[in-house]
């Protein structure tokens, strides 16, 4: 780094190894939050880019333009009268040209490309910001066939960064009450969407540079030129309105990136999963979009062997979102759950799905919490592409570092209002009955809340032989990318010599006597 906190351009492109086995990077922080549900997250963050001067850099797996950052305006709550709009593609072109020093930079997975052939008037936005010399916007193509540009992360004035799972795109924006029905819950043609969970984090200080630098090297292995340095500024783009859960602590940092090119694979996030997975003593409750990855349901029956295992709780959607991804991760994901269930002689695993009302809450939340003591958030799910395809980013906080003591009772207090949420609770009376029931599923099995949030669990369905095959193959949810042009050769899922084959024959033979 620089003596102002900037990349030093002959180390861009060419990031540090991991630090250690599952980390990049570790930084500090002077404030961070965790941000639950976009209503709130777009909010804070059209805040905290009004705030910054400098440069604004966002990278995502998508971004449309026409979505608005603030939602259920009266009509007499007109943009001018706010000086500024709430549609994102209006509000960019409104800071390029009321921030005079402001250096926008945006990048967008290439793919993703396609979804913008319906947005009419994102092209409009496009072409308007295209005349601003400095918004900078870009296609990310640096990713073997196949594989995805998923980090989600944005950086503001190199003094504030975001990573999580949100993207600022359509069908995002919810409260945390998720409601059944709600006319704000429309997309850009006002069509209305199913409630939508999610979360990110916004940290402060040392750790922005880490992204920053990261996020730079992303920049320009997407054919991006070096970025100019970013002057000091006084003051912090914090959003005001943002109290702060966790005060100078120190965050690490982790990664996944396929081999691509002349540069390496790196699977941290996977090392970090099997590590945290490993350590749990009491607990593990963890959100995820999926839950297919081979590797960690492994890590989970391992676990689930021990005398005394720990409380594994995960939240998931019902199903994949769309078609393909449903042929992909449901079908897996029920062979997965089953093996898991039959190692599962404690019944000390479940797996759940969020309800309001009668409809259910997709959940895009990506969120591990191990004995109230960790807590990692990110773009990585639950599945085989996070672990060794796709670009992803998790940063996590972890109390029992030393100087990170006094972040254990938000992190609890973090889980506590997750499961309030999902069943309708306030977080004290879920603290409550977790001391009741002694468990997080005897408390979702208990509790009826509010009557209208609740969490169901998953019972794996019966899967016909083309379904079973499609599963255990990996076919669209492959380990390596290639395995994507011949994702038989090495048997998928339950592929020979793999443990997760052997447990399930072990479970078999068990079975037949």
């Amino acid at each position: 780094m620089s003596k102002n906190g900037n990349t030093d351009p002959s180390r861009v492109s060419h990031l540090d190894p991991s630090v250690e086995p599952g980390v990049w990077r570790y930084a500090k922080a002077t404030r961070a939050s965790v941000i639950v549900d976009a209503a709130d997250y777009f909010a804070l963050m059209q805040e905290a880019m009004l705030n910054s001067r400098r440069r604004i850099l966002l990278i995502g797996w998508d971004f449309d333009t026409r979505i608005h950052l603030e939602r259920g305006r009266r009509w007499w709550q007109r943009p001018w009268k706010r000086g500024y709009p709430s549609r994102l593609g209006s509000f960019i072109a409104w800071l390029a040209r009321h921030r005079k020093h402001l250096d926008i930079r945006i990048l967008k997975w290439s793919v993703g490309a396609l979804s913008t052939i319906g947005r009419a008037s994102m092209w409009w936005d496009l072409t308007r910001w295209f005349r601003h010399r400095r918004i900078n916007f870009k296609f990310d193509t640096a990713h073997p066939v196949g594989c995805t540009h998923h980090q989600k992360i944005a950086v503001l004035d190199n003094q504030v960064a975001v990573c999580g799972g949100i993207d600022i795109t359509d069908q995002r924006w919810d409260t945390s009450e998720h409601k059944e029905d709600d006319p704000r819950r429309t997309t850009p043609r006002g069509k209305p969407y199913r409630p939508w969970h999610d979360a990110t984090m916004m940290m402060e200080g040392e750790v922005s540079l880490a992204l920053a630098e990261l996020g730079e090297d992303r920049w320009t292995r997407a054919g991006g030129e070096q970025l100019p340095e970013v002057a000091d500024r006084p003051g912090s783009p914090w959003p005001s309105a943002l109290e702060a859960q966790f005060e100078n602590v120190e965050i690490g940092i982790a990664r996944t990136r396929a081999a691509y090119r002349d540069w390496d694979r790196v699977n941290e996030i996977e090392q970090l999963y099997l590590q945290q997975i490993a350590r749990a003593k009491r607990f593990i409750y963890a959100e995820s979009q999926y839950f297919a990855s081979r590797s960690v349901g492994e890590a989970i029956i391992d676990r689930l062997q021990e005398d005394d295992p720990p409380e594994i709780v995960i939240v998931h959607p019902c199903h994949a979102d769309g078609w393909l991804e449903q042929q992909a991760m449901d079908h897996a994901r029920a062979e997965l759950v089953r093996a898991i269930e039959e190692a599962d002689a404690k019944k000390r695993f479940s797996i759940w799905s969020p309800f309001s009302g009668e409809t259910a809450i997709y959940v895009h939340a990506k969120i591990m919490i191990v004995d109230d003591e960790i807590l990692r958030i990110g773009s990585a799910n639950l599945n085989n592409r996070s672990m060794g395809l796709d670009s992803e980013c998790d940063v996590f906080v972890d109390s029992t570092r030393d100087g990170n003591g006094h972040a254990a009772e938000a992190i609890a207090s973090l889980r506590r209002k997750l499961l309030g949420e999902h069943c309708g609770l306030d977080e004290r009376e879920v603290g409550q009955l977790l001391s009741r029931y002694g468990s997080m599923a005897g408390l979702i099995d208990h509790s009826r809340g509010d009557g209208t949030r609740t969490l169901r669990r998953y019972h794996p369905p019966d899967l016909n032989g083309a379904q079973r095959t499609l599963a255990e193959s990996a076919l669209l949810d492959p380990e390596d990318p290639d395995d994507m042009f011949e994702p038989f050769a090495k048997g998928g899922l339950f592929r020979k010599g793999s443990r997760l084959a052997r447990f399930r024959e072990k479970f078999r033979r068990i079975r037949e006597t």
